[in-house]
């Protein structure tokens, strides 16, 4: 008599999957904390967002700036007004509307972007060379599996990066 067929390997269930990626999420939002730490006393990790936002988009108005922050016009304001204050942002006319205003980086701002940026890059890239090159193709595949069923879109020129942390434009939470 012949032997039973072996059993195919078991897939991981949901829930497992569901822990694995929520560790990982963890893992990253550390990343991104621990590139804030450099300019931790100037920004906050909201103000971090709106920076990204103005670095990714260029200048916006108010209402708009909100809206892709997925967060009430007031509470941009406030934001707006302390990195203002810091030196990081500005407020100047739309040079196509005299009577709207337009909120941009400045120089110093723009700086600050791409420095906290570099560092979450590099932090990612330490870890990501730690895995064998196997790892690192699953990963591919996972992660942008994972980014589609989630909805999130690549945009062209990508460069991992398309929106502030995870928040995009059409599924932005409102405060």
């Amino acid at each position: 008599m012949a032997d039973p067929p072996e059993p195919p390997p078991s897939e991981p269930d949901v829930d497992a999957v569901t822990r694995a990626v929520l560790i990982a999420s963890r893992l990253l939002v550390a990343v991104s904390v621990r590139s804030l730490t450099a300019v931790q006393d100037r920004v906050t990790l909201p103000q971090f967002r709106l920076l990204k936002v103005l670095s990714e988009h260029g200048g916006a108005n108010l209402v708009s700036l909100a809206d892709r922050l997925g967060v009430n016009p007031s509470t941009a304001m406030r934001m707006v007004d302390r990195l203002i204050a810091a030196g990081l942002a500005e407020r100047g006319a739309n040079p196509g509307n005299r009577r709207e205003t337009v909120l941009r980086l400045t120089d110093e701002g723009g700086t600050l972007v791409a420095d906290v940026s570099a560092a979450r890059r590099r932090e990612i890239t330490a870890i990501v060379e730690r895995l064998a090159p196997e790892q690192r193709t699953a990963l591919v595949e996972a992660l942008t599996a994972f980014t589609e069923a989630g909805g999130e879109r690549p945009l062209p020129g990508d460069d991992g990066e398309p929106y502030p942390l995870g928040w995009s434009d059409s599924a932005a939470p409102t405060h």
